[in-house]
């Protein structure tokens, strides 16, 4: 009953918009979502530059001022894993007992790991490179410890399953993903991270990966680069 109240109301035409820059990685690991569940969506690009995520109009939506974001109809909702976790339940299909499963303690799992991801990667990113930007100098030595220890904590996790969260890909793989292929810029992936880097190869072979994160990745390592006074 649950799986067909989602298939039915997905029926419902409203126009589905993602807020999104290509650099960010909470709004790659959308565009991975969207991308594996087929998801037919208008797709904004978000200059926070030019400020037009301040206007009345988008704060009036968005109070936390933030990409990426998500316009489904008159629904509005705001952070990367709270954002894939609805797309792929409510219009997921047959995508959907897979990418994030019905089984409690899996989903439970998937959720952790994406929380992993709020608290212990993605954090790394948005403090580094806002220092990169607004001082041309990167990761000091606490930081470049605390991103390596976060990379063995994934590893260990990669020593029970395939995946982060399971035997076979789920949504914290698509979060975390945008989030090491990110700080790779940052701090290159040890090669003693043996499973992480087979993890991080094989997802690499998706073609969700290759069309929805690349391309906002090398623009992520290009701005970087032009930042970073080494």
């Amino acid at each position: 009953m649950f799986s067909q109240y989602f298939d039915h109301i997905a029926t419902v035409t409203m126009v589905i918009r993602i807020y999104k820059k290509d650099a960010s990685p909470p709004a790659r690991a959308v565009l991975m979502a969207a991308e594996i569940i087929n998801l037919k969506c208008e797709i904004q690009d978000v200059d926070l530059s030019s400020g037009p995520h301040l206007s009345p109009e988008y704060l009036e939506k968005n109070t936390l001022r933030s990409v990426p974001f998500l316009e489904d109809g008159d629904f509005y909702l705001a952070d990367s894993h709270a954002i894939i976790t609805y797309l792929v339940s409510k219009y997921g299909a047959e995508h959907r007992s897979k990418w994030y499963p019905c089984d409690l303690s899996v989903r439970a799992t998937v959720d952790h790991r994406m929380y992993f991801d709020t608290s212990d990667l993605f954090p790394h990113i948005k403090n580094i490179v806002s220092v990169i930007v607004t001082q041309g100098v990167g990761p000091n030595a606490e930081q470049i410890k605390a991103i390596n220890a976060a990379y063995e904590v994934l590893d260990k996790y990669l020593q029970k399953t395939k995946f982060v969260a399971a035997n076979h890909m789920t949504l914290a793989d698509v979060s975390c993903v945008a989030s090491v292929s990110s700080l790779n810029v940052l701090c290159p992936v040890d090669s003693k991270y043996v499973h992480l880097l087979k993890w991080w190869d094989t997802l690499k072979e998706e073609e969700w990966y290759k069309k929805a994160n690349e391309p906002g990745l090398a623009k992520l390592e290009a701005y970087v680069k032009s930042k970073w006074n080494k």
